[in-house]
C-alpha cells in the first residue's frame, strides 16, 4: 500500500458509516443532545460539500484564481469523523490522552487532504478548506461531548457496530454523485454539466 491510499480513508463510504456509528455510540449513552448536535454538525459540513459540489457542476461556481471549483469530501469527512471517533474510544483516560487522540485525527484528516493534493484528486485550496471544515465540525461536537457520561463499552460497540454495518450497506447502494449531477441539472437548468475531472 502506498501513502497515496490514504486519501481512502476520507471517501464518504467509510465516513459516512463511521459517523453514524459515532451517532450510534452517543445515543446508547442516553446522550441525546450530544447525538443531535453531532448529527447536526455532520450533515452541515457534508452538506457544505455536496453543496458546493453542485454549485460547480450546475453553474460553474468556484476560484480559479485559487483553483478552488469545491470542497473536498474526503478531507471533511476524514477530518470530521476521526478526531470524535478517537477522542470517545479515549473517554475517561486522562486529559492528555483525549488531547492526543484528537490531535490524531486531526493529523490524519490532514494526511488524507496532503495525499489528495499529491494524488492529483484536489487543488491545495480545496484540500485546506475541506480539512477546515470537518475540524470545525470534529472540534465543535467534541466540545459539545466533553460531559459525556461514560460509554457502557459493550452496548455502546454493539450499537456502533450496527449502525456502521447498515449506513455502508445504504451507501454503496445510492449512487451520490449520480444524484449530485442530477440535482445540479434540475436545479441549474442546464443541459450538461460543468466538466470537472476529479470531483471526489
Amino acid at each position: 500500500m502506498t501513502w497515496l491510499a490514504l486519501m481512502h480513508l476520507g471517501d464518504i463510504t467509510l465516513t459516512l458509516p463511521a459517523a453514524a456509528a459515532v451517532a450510534a455510540w452517543l445515543l446508547a449513552s442516553r446522550a441525546w443532545r450530544m447525538a443531535l448536535c453531532w448529527s447536526l454538525l455532520y450533515l452541515c459540513g457534508i452538506g457544505l460539500v455536496g453543496a458546493s459540489k453542485i454549485a460547480f457542476l450546475g453553474w460553474g461556481t468556484g476560484l480559479p484564481a485559487l483553483g478552488f471549483k469545491a470542497l473536498s469530501g474526503h478531507a471533511t469527512g476524514a477530518t470530521a469523523v476521526f478526531p470524535v471517533l478517537f477522542y470517545l474510544l479515549v473517554r475517561g483516560h486522562g486529559a492528555v490522552l483525549q488531547r492526543a487522540a484528537i490531535a490524531a485525527g486531526l493529523v490524519l484528516g490532514g494526511l488524507v487532504a496532503t495525499m489528495l493534493v499529491a494524488g492529483a484528486e484536489h487543488t491545495l485550496s480545496e484540500a485546506i478548506a475541506g480539512w477546515t471544515i470537518g475540524a470545525l465540525v470534529s472540534l465543535g461536537c467534541i466540545r459539545c461531548v466533553r460531559h459525556l457520561p461514560a460509554t457502557p463499552a459493550l452496548h455502546g460497540l454493539g450499537f456502533a457496530v450496527l449502525a456502521f454495518a447498515g449506513v455502508a450497506w445504504l451507501v454503496k447502494s445510492i449512487p451520490l454523485g449520480y444524484w449530485m449531477a442530477r440535482a445540479a441539472l434540475a436545479l441549474s437548468g442546464n443541459d450538461r454539466l460543468h466538466p470537472w475531472d476529479h470531483c471526489g
